[in-house]
């Protein structure tokens, strides 16, 4: 079974003291990609955050929103030092009355000055406490999106499972073309063998020899083989427990060159068709195995 790199999951917690909001976004990428939205006091989780979601998500590029508001406080998250403040407000006006300048944005220019505004300490707000509690509700966040991902996978194994199938069939019909494809070749070269030797005589075996090279050149019979092992691989894979999606990145590259040589060495129109339909189907394999986990 397989999982989608694409998901989604929220939780929320509230009680007679906090208010908190997780929502969990991810998409594919080949790494761990991490976004991190959170208040400020809680900046020096972020390794222990990748942690978490490395443990339950494994990869791909996920972005987390951290809503937390505190209730029943009268304390401020932040404190402002309005003596620092008055002092940068004067300064200011004393400089824009200098230039006889009358800006409007004195007061945010100074309330915005180094040191005027600070966070408040964790000791005083408790911060560890609500880390606990915000820690439980990511959690809950992070196996609601894993099994998001679950649901995605199923959906997309069924998909990958119809083009493998295609991709079969198509190989089946080649396969049943190659008898036909092999008497027309041998029919083309006994006539042009006939027009060549009224006019010119020939060393029957270099002819033999050249003929027989001219048929392995032709042959297709292991790429028929191979690619046949490949599909059969790849739907291997797609019931295993572990993570395949790098792994059916690479068998479809090998699905891919099969058909390719395939396509050049049977120079046959009908197996043409069957060779391109082939090619649109692993098309859609690659797109939709860059999104499995």
């Amino acid at each position: 079974m397989i999982k989608s790199m694409t998901g989604f999951g929220n939780a929320g917690f509230e009680d007679e003291r906090m208010v908190i909001q997780v929502e969990v976004r991810t998409l594919n990428s080949k790494f761990l990609d991490l976004s991190i939205r959170s208040p400020r006091q809680f900046n020096d989780k972020e390794l222990e955050i990748r942690n978490l979601v490395q443990s339950i998500l494994d990869r791909g590029k996920v972005s987390i929103s951290i809503d937390f508001r505190s209730k029943g406080s009268a304390e401020m998250p932040v404190s402002i030092n309005e003596d620092l403040f008055n002092l940068f407000y004067q300064k200011y006006k004393g400089l824009a009355d200098s230039v006889k300048d009358n800006s409007q944005d004195l007061f945010k220019l100074a309330l915005q000055s180094p040191s005027v505004i600070t966070q408040v300490t964790g000791e005083e707000r408790d911060d560890q406490t609500d880390w606990e509690e915000i820690k439980k509700v990511l959690t809950i966040a992070l196996n609601t999106c894993d099994s998001f991902r679950q649901d995605e996978g199923n959906s997309l194994e069924q998909k990958l499972q119809g083009n493998i199938k295609t991709i079969a069939s198509g190989l089946s019909k080649i396969e049943e073309e190659e008898g036909n494809r092999k008497d027309r070749i041998k029919q083309k070269i006994r006539n042009h063998f006939n027009e060549w030797l009224d006019e010119n005589s020939f060393d029957a075996n270099r002819f033999e020899q050249e003929l027989i090279y001219y048929f392995e050149k032709l042959d297709i019979t292991e790429e028929i083989v191979r690619l046949d092992t490949h599909l059969k691989y790849f739907a291997k894979c797609l019931n295993e427990e572990t993570s395949q999606g790098k792994k059916l990145g690479f068998i479809s590259q090998e699905i891919g060159r099969e058909i390719n040589t395939i396509g050049s060495k049977a120079n046959d129109a009908g197996m043409q068709k069957h060779v391109i339909l082939m090619k649109d189907e692993l098309e859609k394999v690659k797109e939709q195995s860059l999104n499995v986990l």
